[in-house]
């Protein structure tokens, strides 16, 4: 039960100063360390993660509300579960008493909401276990053969062929034009030039993408398969779905493992993402195309700059030439897989 206090809002920051206080934590610990993202702030105690919406409000998301972090909060544990199921614990209320004290999993006042997750370790973490050498054939395919299990079982979008074209399309000038902007001072020749190649595979090789849709292949996948996301444990488990905006995670699982793909080669390590590839292809009788794969490592590799440049609004100008440069990285690694307009798909 809710129940209003009349006391002030506590601000984002006194929850943050809270959920640092060993003290906040019932099952008790002996250290919290935190990690900030983009939208988020995780909180690791020596058993758990939890995890903190910030109250953002942008075009594809909003979390400005208390009802709707919550409501997001329990589509995230709905949705992680799908290949996480025994890390995602539920939703934990954060309260406010009448005297102003706050708690979590208390009564009062609800005042936030939490992720509640089993910690993971962290050295089984699959871009851990790449920097660190110790990633074994046998680990890889054991990804591969969850992702091909999911990919199978996982719900297909109603889609047309020319609408998943049309949205591809936009995508691509939309990410294009926001690089382009005089602000980044990225190569405007390189990202034209990525456009013009993403845009004539569309318009020269519909086919492609036309069989796709008509394969049932544009499913409700993770949207953000990262290293960083895969857990080596016993069993495979894969964490931080994409859940705020269910348009991104309308993926083709091509489109999904060729980022992973090129997640992978910026860590040194192609045969990973080479190696899940092939068994998943194995497993499931669905070989893409090389020229489709292409299409979608360059495309993610233009988002993941996009990415890295949106940084720059809410950090300091001595984060400027990381971010930059991680675009850069992108950029370069997009324009390594365009064919000449006359070159035969491959």
């Amino acid at each position: 039960m809710v129940v209003a206090w009349n006391m002030p809002e506590p601000s984002l920051s006194d929850k943050v100063t809270f959920l640092l206080r060993l003290e906040a934590y019932a099952d008790g610990t002996t250290r919290v360390d935190l990690k900030e993202t983009h939208m988020s702030y995780v909180f690791l105690t020596d058993q758990h993660a939890w995890k903190l919406k910030k109250p953002a409000r942008e075009e594809y998301l909003d979390f400005s509300t208390l009802d709707a972090r919550r409501r997001n909060a329990e589509r995230e544990v709905t949705l992680n579960r799908r290949l996480a199921s025994d890390v995602y614990e539920g939703i934990v209320p954060l309260a406010m008493d009448p005297r102003g004290g706050m708690h979590l999993g208390g009564h009062g006042e609800v005042v936030d909401w939490l992720v509640k997750m089993r910690r993971l370790p962290e050295h089984r973490m699959l871009d851990h276990a790449i920097a660190a050498g110790d990633i074994r054939t046998e680990d890889v395919e054991r990804v591969a053969s969850v992702l091909a299990s999911f990919y199978q079982a996982a719900s297909v979008i109603s889609i047309s062929a020319s609408e998943y074209r049309h949205r591809l399309e936009s995508d691509v000038n939309a990410t294009a034009d926001e690089l382009c902007r005089a602000d980044y001072g990225l190569p405007r020749e390189s990202i034209e030039a990525l456009r013009a190649a993403q845009l004539r595979v569309l318009r020269t090789e519909p086919g492609l993408f036309d069989e796709r849709v008509r394969q049932g292949k544009v499913v409700d996948a993770h949207g953000d398969l990262r290293p960083e996301h895969i857990c080596l444990a016993n069993h495979v488990v894969i964490i931080d779905c994409l859940e705020f905006n269910a348009d991104f995670r309308k993926l083709d699982p091509a489109s999904e493992l060729a980022f992973f793909a090129l997640e992978c080669e910026r860590l040194g390590a192609s045969w990973v993402g080479d190696q899940v590839l092939a068994v998943y292809e194995q497993e499931t009788g669905d070989r893409p195309p090389r020229q489709l794969l292409d299409f979608y490592k360059r495309q993610h590799a233009l988002t993941r700059a996009k990415i890295a440049v949106w940084h720059l609004k809410d950090s300091g100008p001595e984060l400027r030439n990381k971010w930059i440069g991680k675009a850069k990285d992108y950029l370069l690694r997009a324009g390594q897989s365009i064919s000449s307009p006359t070159e035969p798909p491959r």
